[in-house]
């Protein structure tokens, strides 16, 4: 399908899921805001490599998305916002007992705020152009539950609830909002904690993403960042134009479970 002419902003994309989108998103024509809470040089460079690469605008815009003023900066000044993908996120594993405070508040507004302030002011944009699609990256963990990651699974299906009232105020109109629920996805973030636990439990690396990393995965393979954009691709496409306020598990069966 082709999306020239729509400029998609993706939050948290200078690296791992949020760039997989980020690329299949630009490939298929639009322009893309990239985002991170960082402003380094390489993340600019990163945005023109893009822009050179696949033809279209590609810029970075620096916005901390903990910070709810910041987000909807971020929005303001990418100008227009065709698509709208809320993937920032952060995670913290920790009994609830002893569970951070400080980490806590700080899930809920990068995981779950971030994409309330984002949407409300993206919607204007979308309504104004007549078109829009709203796609919030949540996780199996909006769907289920796993212990030591209660801020995480509070964000998570906070997202998803959320994800439904969007739909539902804009039922009649041509924009959609849903969630994708990833399992867990190969990043270079998931590739780098492959070798310690490798030695922690005495494993090979098959046997690490078989039996500890995947070990809800009944797929026992990883997810990979091009699916994550595929399947955003699908949610703006015509094909989607009727599904609005659902989830897709992009999970290799965990919830099925």
């Amino acid at each position: 399908m082709s999306l020239t002419g729509k400029t998609a902003v993706v939050t948290g994309s200078n690296s791992g899921i949020g760039l997989g989108i980020a690329r299949e998103i630009a490939k298929a024509g639009a322009d893309v805001v990239l985002n991170s809470f960082s402003d380094r040089d390489e993340d600019h460079a990163l945005a023109a490599e893009m822009t050179k690469e696949l033809g279209v605008n590609v810029r970075y815009i620096q916005a901390d998305m903990s910070d709810g003023d910041q987000c909807r900066a971020l929005i303001e000044k990418a100008g227009a916002c065709d698509v709208l993908i809320n993937n920032a996120g952060i995670q913290h594993v920790e009994a609830i007992e002893s569970f951070p405070a400080s980490k806590w508040d700080a899930i809920i507004a990068i995981n779950m705020s971030s994409a309330y302030h984002t949407t409300a002011a993206a919607l204007p944009l979308m309504r104004a152009a007549g078109w829009g699609r709203v796609i919030n990256i949540a996780s199996a963990h909006g769907l289920t539950a796993s212990p030591y990651k209660s801020a995480y699974v509070a964000a998570k299906h906070g997202v998803v609830g959320m994800t439904k009232v969007v739909a539902l105020e804009t039922a009649e109109e041509p924009i959609t909002a849903n969630a994708i629920c990833p399992g867990y996805v190969l990043t270079p973030l998931v590739e780098k904690q492959i070798p310690d636990t490798m030695k922690e439990y005495n494993m090979t690396r098959d046997e690490v993403v078989k039996n500890v990393l995947l070990k809800r995965q009944p797929s026992k393979e990883f997810a990979t960042v091009e699916q994550m954009g595929g399947t955003a691709l699908y949610l703006c496409s015509d094909a989607a134009a009727q599904v609005t306020g659902t989830t897709i598990s992009v999970d290799g069966g965990w919830t099925a479970l």
